[in-house]
């Protein structure tokens, strides 16, 4: 692992936060590093208001988008709620339909299927809407680039409007409205909102045309949190507040499907992380096992009795994912050893018979064993498809870019993408991509970083250090859980290593002048003999508490160790 500590902010602006919040210079120094210098700003980051939330008619189209679902229900329109089928889509399909039925009797929702359509708006869903007499269609998490697809909707007196938060391609479809931050001519303020967000902020400008309030839509953000975790989008601004509100929810009264979902998770209190490993790969399930569908049923329920079938049934599907990933990344890892590509600057492998919906997490599984820029390969319908994962600072949409000649469709973004190519070109295009990465990465890249916020002593670790440490959240990106370094630690001679096959190390650090504490390293048994005999060790770490038999401690996750 590189460690990289974070470079110091600059020391006035330190100086001031500290002197403000009579706060330490350590925790100044955090929230300077996030963009918070004054007290204004840093009163906003711990105690978030609904009242920060932006007026939702600042987004262009806004008002064409209320205006066109009000004439459908003035008119008894049937409206069909359309999203993908990933936990952002299902998310806002399940927000935007329960919304919308409290106002309205005929609203129905549409998920294209995984394998027979595709990603984002369709031509058989376009179709499933002209035989069903739907006139208008709400596109959530996708349409901003169906621009040949909503001109062949307005040719059947079917309108769109349209949810997304991707970057448009260029022409902005010809719909009743394109509601999407990133519109070049949008100024809204804050323009990473994920799909489930621009759809609440729909509801929130419908919502104002009734005379209800932001707080009366409370019960829509457990949705509005886990789509916001699950699509890893920043959490700061705008998403802060709806995630933390949301997480608000999801602890005191979510709804019956998200309560159904977290019902064996043993938790008081969770955080998002628990959302994204908890709720989100079971929402996915459906979609990659299934169909979307099956989320927004269970998202939608609002008897708990049904809901619990409904979890019952996606616990199978998550089941079946979990057994179908591990089987098929047992198989790339052993098709790596076999082809002797151990050393190779990318990952590529394929087999005809994986499972379609999880090769895009075998993907980012085999970046854990090799990192580097990796796709998993599949047979599907006449073409090879690939799921790809790149590795932190390395483009590899660029790097698909310049292989293109190899390739029939690619599409994604920085760290993620998808690509279509004809078998016959598959060897080509394996080592086109392999030359083309070898040239263009820094080796360096090729090592993982540990990016440090600060370099600590464990005398600076204290129950009211934490318990700001804690405001903090919720954590993600532009506000990832604080990471730090200590120098000089030792064990006290009980560290050894721990579970089942003793994988996990458990230690208890000291430190001249500070109180002993206990540090647990998930999977880094084999790093025993760095900490044994009393030798001195540096560890990178986050701080959490543990809890056993009543008894509340603070204690170190450790990252990494080094000698």
């Amino acid at each position: 692992m590189r460690w990289t500590l974070k470079p110091k902010p600059e020391p006035s602006k330190v100086a001031h936060l500290q002197e403000a919040l009579q706060v330490s210079e350590t925790i100044a120094t955090l929230l300077v590093q996030r963009g918070i210098e004054t007290f204004e700003e840093a009163k906003d980051f711990f105690r978030p208001s609904l009242d920060h939330l932006h007026d939702p008619y600042l987004m262009k189209g806004m008002d064409k988008a209320v205006a066109r679902i009000e004439k459908a229900i003035a008119n008894n329109e049937n409206i069909l709620v359309y999203g993908d089928y990933d936990v952002d889509g299902t998310t806002s399909v399940a927000l935007m339909s329960t919304y919308l039925k409290t106002k309205h009797g005929l609203v129905y929702t549409y998920v294209p299927n995984r394998y027979d359509e595709g990603y984002g708006v369709s031509y058989k869903g376009i179709n499933f809407a002209l035989e069903n007499d739907f006139n208008l269609i709400i596109a959530l998490d996708c349409g901003v680039k169906a621009v040949e697809k909503v001109a062949y909707a307005k040719t059947l007196g079917i309108d769109f409007v349209i949810c997304d938060h991707h970057r448009p391609a260029g022409e902005i479809p010809d719909a009743a409205a394109v509601l999407d931050p990133k519109r070049e001519d949008c100024n809204y303020p804050y323009k990473e909102l994920c799909g489930c967000g621009v759809g609440f902020k729909l509801i929130q400008a419908l919502a104002e045309k009734d005379g209800e309030t932001v707080d009366d839509l409370m019960p829509y953000l457990d949705l509005v949190a886990t789509a916001i975790g699950a699509d890893i989008v920043p959490i700061d601004g705008e998403n802060r507040v709806l995630a933390y509100f949301g997480l608000m929810v999801i602890n005191t009264n979510p709804r019956p499907g998200i309560k159904a979902l977290l019902a064996q998770v043993d938790k008081t209190e969770l955080t998002i992380t628990d959302v994204v490993f908890t709720v989100a790969p079971r929402i996915n399930a459906a979609g990659r096992m299934k169909h979307g569908n099956f989320a927004v049923a269970l998202l939608a329920e609002e008897e708990y009795e049904m809901a619990e079938k409904h979890a019952i049934d996606i616990e199978t599907y998550n089941y079946d994912r979990r057994e179908t990933d591990k089987q098929v990344t047992e198989e790339a890892l052993k098709q790596i050893e076999e082809q002797n590509e151990q050393q190779r600057f990318t990952t590529v492998v394929y087999h005809e018979t994986w499972h379609k919906g999880v090769i895009g997490i075998v993907a980012s599984r085999l970046t854990e064993t090799y990192y580097r820029p990796t796709l998993v390969f599949t047979k599907s319908g006449n073409v090879l498809a690939a799921s790809a994962r790149s590795v932190r600072d390395f483009d590899v949409y660029n790097a698909l870019e310049a292989c293109s000649e190899h390739i029939e469709q690619f599409g994604g973004h920085k760290y993620a993408a998808g690509l279509t190519l004809k078998e016959e070109n598959y060897e080509a295009f394996k080592e086109a991509f392999e030359h083309q990465v070898a040239k263009t990465i820094q080796k360096n890249l090729l090592i993982p970083e540990i990016k440090i916020d600060a370099n600590i002593n464990l005398g600076d670790i204290t129950p009211k250090f934490y318990r700001i440490l804690k405001q903090f959240a919720p954590y993600g990106p532009n506000n990832m859980t604080p990471t730090f370094m200590t120098e000089g630690l030792t064990d006290t001679g009980y560290g050894k290593c721990v579970g089942a096959d003793k994988t996990h190390l458990r230690l208890t650090a000291t430190q001249p002048n500070a109180n002993n504490i206990v540090c647990i390293g998930f999977g880094m048994g084999d790093k025993y003999e760095i900490i044994s005999n009393g030798k001195p060790f540096s560890a990178v770490y986050s701080i959490d508490e543990n809890e056993w038999q009543g008894n509340v401690s603070l204690q170190l996750k450790l990252r990494d160790i080094k000698a």
